[in-house]
């Protein structure tokens, strides 16, 4: 039976989403259980990834498409992954602060999560928060990565859709982008279309399109000015194209099998990092590998191998 907090989730109480949301950032047991209770629930809503390089101008963007959500009669859940605080480990809040307009609108919500120093730029539980706000009967969910360039790949094991955004004169960004950002994207939008050198960008971004692997679906490129709102209905236009896409054409169940695929491994990898991170430090054997490296007596790479054999040693007791 769903936990009456789980209840209160699916019944659109913003005050019990905000304590689901806390227990899942957590990764505690209730917040495990609430994710089990409510998956059944999800499914729904169009869960939109923004990503791309710092300062191509993704807040500001994602502040737009929710307004245009938003005339369009839907509700939207932003999920803004900041960078975390060195000292404290919480998010600097950057991003509420450029939305703040957005917080008197009662169809919006919008929770700030830290990065917490995560590898692929996004934190490691921002998929479950989108499947809460899924759960709580958002219509859209936008999730707006830190914006460390090519590490935020993993976007894509958390969305359905992944906007990347660029800007003109960032032609180094967008060459960086092939082997990674390029591959996880399905719609591209140039950023500050009113700037020298968008028409470049387009050209760029089509040029890196050209070379990659033929993929069912085949990446719009996109102008807009998300400081004015040029361009950005056209930019909703082309995400629901890609969400009928992903939820009816014969070729996107690969894709969908493929999301899920990765969300679970990317999920794996987090908890397999933690537990031998934590259990390393426990034992105390981390000290002493590290010191062995340091004064070279050790190479890294053996000093990894030992790490991982403890760590199924400690599997293998009783």
């Amino acid at each position: 039976m769903p936990s009456e907090l789980a209840e209160g989730v699916v019944a659109g109480n913003r005050r019990a989403l905000a304590r689901a949301i806390s227990h899942v950032e957590a990764d505690n047991a209730q917040g495990r259980e609430l994710l089990a209770d409510l998956y059944s629930r999800t499914g729904r809503a169009q869960t939109i990834g923004i990503t791309g390089s710092a300062g191509a101008g993704k807040s500001t963007l994602v502040g737009a498409l929710a307004r245009e959500q938003r005339k369009r009669g839907r509700t939207v859940g932003i999920i803004a992954v900041d960078p975390s605080s060195p000292f404290s480990h919480g998010a600097i809040l950057g991003d509420r602060i450029r939305m703040q307009d957005l917080t008197a609108d009662g169809g919006v919500f919008m929770r700030s999560m830290a990065s917490r120093g995560n590898l692929g730029g996004l934190a490691e539980m921002a998929s479950g928060v989108v499947d809460l706000m899924d759960a709580a009967g958002f219509d859209v969910v936008l999730v707006e990565t830190v914006g460390a360039g090519q590490d935020e790949v993993e976007v894509a094991t958390a969305t359905q859709s992944t906007v990347l955004v660029a800007n003109p004169g960032g032609g180094d960004d967008v060459q960086s982008m092939k082997a990674g950002l390029m591959e996880i994207a399905q719609i591209m939008v140039v950023n500050k279309a009113d700037l020298a050198g968008a028409d470049t960008a387009v050209m760029q971004l089509r040029g890196l399109l050209a070379i990659a692997e033929p993929r069912a679906w085949q990446p719009p490129i996109l102008k807009a000015i998300a400081r004015t709102g040029e361009g950005v209905p056209e930019l909703v236009d082309a995400i629901d194209k890609h969400q009928a896409h992903v939820r009816s054409d014969e070729h996107a169940e690969a894709e969908r099998q493929g999301l899920v695929e990765s969300q679970i491994l990317s999920l794996v990898r987090a908890a397999l990092y933690r537990e031998a991170l934590g259990a390393a430090r426990a034992e105390g054997s981390i000290d002493t590998l590290v010191e062995e490296v340091v004064l070279r007596t050790r190479d890294p790479r053996s000093a990894a191998t030992t790490l991982i054999d403890a760590l199924r040693q400690r599997w293998m007791k009783p």
